[in-house]
């Protein structure tokens, strides 16, 4: 099975996302005849003089009539090698929420900026974003070098400009690979240019193959359980099942495991991936356990690998992306959906706002539509946790309106 990637784009508002996605679609084969032909015929309708790959991700038809992304898009394709799931994020500041969503499970980013522009404010907002959300291999694409003569010159202006903005970052250690393009003409997109014959790096295809997606091993094991199967025969002595994903780590045949809330103690009789038995389940992969014990265990329960480091609290700090019109402020409720666990919280206070631009924390107590700061939260039961730096599944959460049911933010555990 092909290894998959997760990649997500950034950039500003008419940078040019869609068009490199389209772009790489078309160049990979990955479009569809219909959907090239529908292209080709939008692109000669609207008399654009050339083909307009940006209609193979700007997927509402809002989008298509403004020339805007609006919604994230995921988009598929994959190589002899490879396989691919591209997040297409908005470009506007009032989309940045959409930005965090789509770039937080993300192994790599594209950070698209204008070279006739150079660095934005939204390149700072985004590479700021990329750091929060630990991703660590960054590739800065320095598009519409056409419009600027294929300037070497310009080029190593922006890279500086970047080079200098990640050494005053105090936040993770990102790898950062720059690439001259032009989106529209594919110039570095699969093929050298030869209009840049100065630079001698890699075409844009090749570094995103090469791209080190190794997850860093969790110590724990974590499975939460979604289904409780229960099996009969005629002595009635067939035991339960405990259905669900594994969040991260793997799980033993015979080994010993914790079960939450409660922790009882017990140990796997049995694993059974796609209805066969097997010795080892690894994370990602949806099994059922059996255990020696007969314990009470539902749905929402969490099975944990014996012995673990998981810290249990109802008391945490995180950062919060906030999505609702209505402010985030001191003594708010909301549900907090973590894995499959859905409980109730209450805001004890916001220490600070994010400012994306500077990086620093602005000393303000509450949060509104787009922003991100720093969250104390109090909840109505323990949860099993860990930093989202170290964990990512056990480490983030959404924030649900309990009124409207409306996701109202997503969090972080610092």
């Amino acid at each position: 099975m092909k290894q998959i990637i997760r990649i997500a784009t950034a950039g500003s508002v008419d940078d040019g996302k869609s068009t490199l996605i389209g772009r790489l679609l078309f160049e990979t084969k990955s479009l569809k005849k219909d959907q090239l032909e529908h292209i080709e015929e939008k692109s000669r309708i609207d008399n654009k003089g050339y083909v307009d790959f940006s209609l193979a991700t700007d997927g509402l038809l809002t989008e298509r009539r403004q020339g805007i992304t609006i919604d994230v898009s995921h988009i598929y394709l994959q190589t002899s090698t490879r396989r691919y799931i591209i997040a297409d994020s908005p470009g506007h500041v009032e989309y940045t929420r959409n930005m965090v969503t789509g770039a937080s499970t993300a192994h790599a980013a594209i950070i698209l900026l204008d070279a006739q522009k150079g660095v934005s404010e939204q390149t700072i907002r985004h590479f700021r974003i990329t750091s929060l959300l630990g991703i660590s291999q960054l590739i800065f694409a320095i598009n519409k070098m056409d419009l600027i003569g294929f300037s070497e010159l310009k080029f190593k202006e922006i890279q500086k400009d970047i080079l200098s903005l990640n050494q005053s970052s105090n936040r993770l250690h990102q790898k950062l690979f720059f690439i001259p393009i032009s989106a529209l003409h594919g110039d570095n997109i699969v093929s050298k240019s030869v209009h840049i014959p100065w630079y001698q790096g890699n075409i844009l295809l090749d570094l995103i193959e090469r791209l080190n997606v190794v997850e860093p091993s969790s110590k724990d094991s974590v499975l939460n359980v979604q289904y409780v199967l229960r099996p009969k025969d005629q002595t009635g002595s067939v035991p339960r099942g405990y259905a669900g994903k594994v969040a991260c780590g793997k799980f033993m045949n015979h080994s010993s495991v914790v079960v939450f809330p409660g922790s009882n103690v017990s140990n796997i009789t049995k694993i059974e991936h796609h209805g066969k038995e097997t010795h080892e389940a690894k994370e990602s992969e949806n099994i059922t356990l059996y255990l020696k014990d007969d314990i009470d265990i539902s749905r929402g329960s969490v099975i944990v690998s014996d012995p673990h480091t998981l810290q249990k609290t109802n008391r945490f700090k995180a950062t919060v992306c906030w999505m609702e019109s209505d402010a985030l402020e001191h003594g708010n409720k909301y549900w907090m959906q973590h894995g499959v666990n859905r409980i109730l919280c209450k805001v004890v206070s916001v220490e600070g706002k994010m400012n994306l631009i500077t990086g620093g924390i602005e000393n303000i107590n509450y949060l509104q539509i787009n922003d991100l700061g720093k969250v104390q939260f109090q909840l109505g039961q323990e949860l099993l946790i860990r930093p989202f730096a170290e964990n990512k599944p056990l480490g983030s959460f959404i924030l649900i309106n309990y009124l409207t049911n409306n996701t109202a933010g997503v969090g972080f555990i610092n």
